[in-house]
């Protein structure tokens, strides 16, 4: 694809290639941009934009049960959330009846694997809440049940398929041990034996793991498989042993931590209520300082799966500002914790996606593609190098459909950012408000070039823009916000024979007033910007 793009991305009624073409007007109505002025203001990760693949999908086990006739009933009688017989396959606390068993997923599917190919670089996170108690065999003869202590079981083969993946699809692998009561020793205190177990197969396979925590969202450990009343105390003697052990046994791996969860500077945090939450500032007080980068989720609220537990969300209130900017009161609470503690670390968001358990039903719609690139503009500005949404496959806030593995609509956003983004974050000089989102980054491939982000989010206004030099722009559009088809230039984007993606032709654009019409996203790719910050660029 040809790095000169420019994207609109929009909803309206009937699609029309030119009803949301450049439209050129007197300037005065219109903010004026500065390409060329404006200043670098960070770096992201090369694999910046990233995705998991749970452990759970690699493993087969009970994940989200997906919306119908049957969840819908369970969801009425709202009861607690552990009010349901407890089901040792499923997350302490959580209503089993909320889950159903999938297999393990095929690695090797040639769809999965090109589409992956087409986000790359990127990071695959195999993690989630069943990786903290996964149990991994000393030999490829894999027990059918998991011993005492575990709930799965990842065999030799299961892990080599992910090895062999990661290296198909140029992802690097991040993820976190198991720390469940199996691994510990009769005193309750984590012994490394499952990690070095886990660490040796992998290089004897010739694999590599670029990055990893310690365990998944250690503020939850009750639901995660901890030992009963396990304490902030605990988990820093714990962390300590397995920094010391990591430290000597892979060397070359990033250590991420806390990767905690649920916290914020909001009264909307979903952990928030929950019973046995253990704080992020008392985690880290009992395990010091000395990792290489600062890890955390971000889930704005809880899908209808789990209305028993609240902090619900609505379709109605997907591009709000309050919505959108949720995203930034997560970091803010993590930024006070990291400058205290780890001053001067850079942030990873590990795990993200529209909901936790599972996504809303509108997740998988363009709706949530405002959100999904949003939060890319934002965290890309405020010193996070990594994002990795959750998942690239399972459940409702997949990119790709769990059961096809064609594209939704937020995997053709996700393909636009890896072509047009490029890793220096610039300034586009214009403040975040109602129905304009202005992001800028450098034009991947291009020296002096600049790629800007606009998102209008107002669903009944148009916004417009003064752009001093010629560029090209793309439009997508959708007949309804919630659906999970999208068009470009009135066609819409689907794969073509043997899976092969479309040729996304763009549309020229000259120096004027640029209109972006109601509920629009828009790529603007402009080569001739002439920046400064971006003369040296080189990214692929």
């Amino acid at each position: 694809m040809s790095a000169l793009l420019l994207l609109s991305v929009s909803c309206q009624s009937t699609p029309n290639t030119q009803s949301n073409a450049t439209v050129n007007k007197s300037p005065a109505s219109a903010n004026a941009l500065a390409p060329a002025n404006m200043s670098r203001v960070g770096t992201i990760d090369e694999r910046y934009q990233s995705y998991n693949v749970e452990m759970l999908e690699v493993t087969g086990g009970k994940f989200w049960k997906p919306y119908g006739p049957e969840l819908e009933a369970i969801l009425k009688e709202r009861k607690p959330a552990a009010a349901a017989e407890a089901d040792a396959s499923t997350p302490a606390g959580m209503d089993p009846r909320l889950y159903e068993y999938r297999p393990p997923i095929d690695l090797t599917n040639a769809r999965l694997r090109k589409l992956a190919a087409a986000l790359g670089p990127a990071y695959v996170r195999v993690s989630g809440t069943w990786a903290n108690t996964t149990y991994f065999p000393d030999n490829d003869q894999a027990p059918s049940k998991p011993p005492a202590g575990f709930m799965g079981v990842l065999s030799h083969q299961q892990w080599k398929g992910v090895i062999d993946f990661s290296n198909a699809v140029d992802a690097g692998i991040v993820t976190s041990f198991a720390t469940s009561v199996g691994t510990r020793d009769s005193s309750g205190v984590w012994t490394p034996e499952q990690a070095r177990r886990f660490l040796e197969y992998t290089k004897s396979v010739n694999g590599k793991i670029a990055a990893a925590e310690f365990m998944n969202e250690p503020t939850l450990a009750a639901m995660g498989g901890a030992p009963k009343r396990y304490n902030a105390r605990d988990y820093g003697r714990d962390f300590l042993l397995f920094r010391k052990f990591i430290t000597q046994a892979a060397p070359d791996m990033l250590l991420l931590a806390p990767g905690s969860v649920g916290e914020t500077t909001g009264d909307w945090g979903v952990a928030y209520g929950t019973a046995d939450i253990l704080k992020t500032r008392d985690l880290l007080a009992a395990s010091g300082a000395g990792v290489d980068a600062f890890s955390y989720h971000h889930y704005g609220a809880s899908s209808q799966r789990c209305a028993a537990i609240g902090k619900q969300t609505t379709a109605a209130a997907a591009l709000s500002e309050e919505w959108l900017g949720r995203t930034d009161e997560t970091l803010a609470f993590y930024r006070k914790l990291r400058d205290q503690f780890e001053p001067g670390k850079p942030f990873w968001n590990t795990e993200t996606a529209e909901t936790a358990c599972g996504g809303n039903p509108w997740a998988g719609t363009f709706l949530d593609t405002f959100r999904y690139l949003d939060q890319l503009g934002r965290l890309a500005r405020q010193e996070v190098r990594v994002v990795i949404h959750n998942t690239l496959v399972a459940s409702d806030y997949s990119l790709l459909d769990e059961q096809t593995l064609e594209p939704k609509p937020s995997y053709w956003g996700a393909l636009l950012w890896r072509r047009l983004m490029d890793t220096t974050v610039l300034d586009s000089g214009i403040p975040i408000r109602e129905g304009l989102h202005v992001y800028a980054h450098c034009l991947r491939g291009t020296s002096g070039g600049v790629a800007l982000l606009v998102i209008n989010n107002d669903r009944n206004a148009a916004r417009t823009l003064t752009i001093p030099v010629a560029g090209e722009r793309y439009t997508l559009s959708s007949n309804e916000l919630q659906s999970k088809t999208v068009q470009l230039n009135g066609t819409e984007l689907k794969l073509g024979e043997g899976d092969e993606l479309p040729v996304l032709a763009g549309i020229s654009i000259q120096p004027g007033s640029v209109e972006f019409g109601p509920a629009t996203i828009t790529f603007i790719a402009l080569p001739q910007a002439g920046n400064g910050a971006c003369q040296a660029t080189s990214a692929r």
